[in-house]
């Protein structure tokens, strides 16, 4: 694995000239720009559709607004940090017409361009630089002094400045504090989507939602199993997170590390790893993308249907009444008001 710095990066690519605009003000779109002109860019602009609810967030950081049209015919550098469901249209209706030759394109997630949904200009350079970490960390680390790692790939180098203006980005955004890894499109965006369906946001939050309803089944107060199956999740996560698995058992219980040891296979057995490999086959051959693309066309039917089951599960009500006993985990907390769209 190649690990480059701030000191392999030419940040003067983007900090006096490069007009870059910002397509989004959520998550990521606000710290990469923020980011990016904290480190001393001198022309960084935001592209919001009308009546977006950011404008005046973003007004309030001191950066400029524009409609999505007039952000883009003055960009260099465009930067798409809007869901992946509407980059095909972002880009049939609004870059693709008003981009001037020999622009860039940046990425922060590989789906669009590598499955197809995207197909730049050939006179656009074509980047993608992908923080690890959510948009509200990447902005909190680097208000310290820090930065995030992140992947970098180029997918079409039509200027011959596509890779340096990608390490300049990267670095641009507090990345090349930690460490910037180049890789592809192709295999940042599968590794990507299979590690949150099978770990992040798929088979942590179920395994928690079954773990939670068999004690509250078997007669165990919700509380309690809240604290059990969901609370100490955090405090186990930042072991490994920080020292690997080295540092969990060192510090875990021997009860907790025996136990462990004999169940986990129970649980995440040869079933369990079979059906990881038919995810990652349905991610490979475009399977999940097209379903994705699908629902969004259609309004999120089935994403909503889902996401009103999960809210509506008896864990979150034990979970206010947790939560209220320790009121600063809401200072906290990663997730602000910013949405995912804008």
């Amino acid at each position: 694995m190649q690990t480059y710095y701030e000191r392999d990066a030419d940040f003067g690519l983007i900090r006096d000239k490069t007009t870059v605009a910002i397509l989004g003000y959520g998550s990521q779109g606000h710290a990469h720009a923020l980011n990016l002109q904290d480190s001393g860019a001198q022309n960084v602009v935001i592209g919001l559709r009308s009546g977006s609810a950011n404008r005046e967030k973003a007004r309030a950081a001191g950066l400029k607004v524009l409609d999505m049209a007039e952000a883009v015919q003055q960009a260099d550098v465009a930067a798409i940090m809007i869901p992946d469901e509407y980059h095909a249209a972002l880009y049939r209706d609004v870059l693709a017409p008003n981009l001037k030759e020999g622009a860039a394109l940046c990425f922060a997630h590989g789906l669009a361009v590598h499955f197809g949904y995207v197909s730049a200009r050939s006179d656009l350079d074509v980047f993608l630089v992908a923080p690890k970490g959510p948009g509200h960390g990447l902005r909190a680390v680097f208000e310290k002094g820090g930065g995030l790692p992140c992947l970098f790939a180029v997918a079409q180098d039509a200027t011959g400045l596509a890779r340096d203006l990608a390490m300049a980005y990267a670095a641009g955004i507090g990345c090349g504090r930690a460490g910037m890894i180049e890789t592809t499109f192709g295999e940042e965006c599968i590794t990507d989507m299979f590690g949150e369906q099978t770990v992040l946001c798929g088979g942590l939050p179920y395994l928690v939602l079954a773990a939670f309803e068999t004690l509250v089944e078997a007669g165990y107060t919700p509380e309690m199993a809240y604290f059990e199956c969901l609370h100490e999740v955090k405090l186990i996560v930042d072991l490994f997170y920080t020292g690997g698995l080295k540092d969990m058992c060192h510090s875990i219980s021997t009860t907790a590390e025996y136990g462990g040891h004999l169940t986990g296979a129970r649980i995440v057995n040869d079933q369990t790893k079979a059906e990881m490999k038919r995810i990652l086959e349905d991610i490979q051959n475009g399977g999940f993308p097209k379903k994705l693309m699908e629902d969004a066309g259609a309004g999120n039917p089935d994403l909503l249907a889902r996401r009103k089951l999960m809210l509506d599960h008896p864990i979150e009500a034990a979970g206010e009444k947790v939560r209220a006993l320790m009121p600063w985990l809401r200072e906290n907390r990663l997730v602000k008001e910013s949405g995912k769209r804008d």
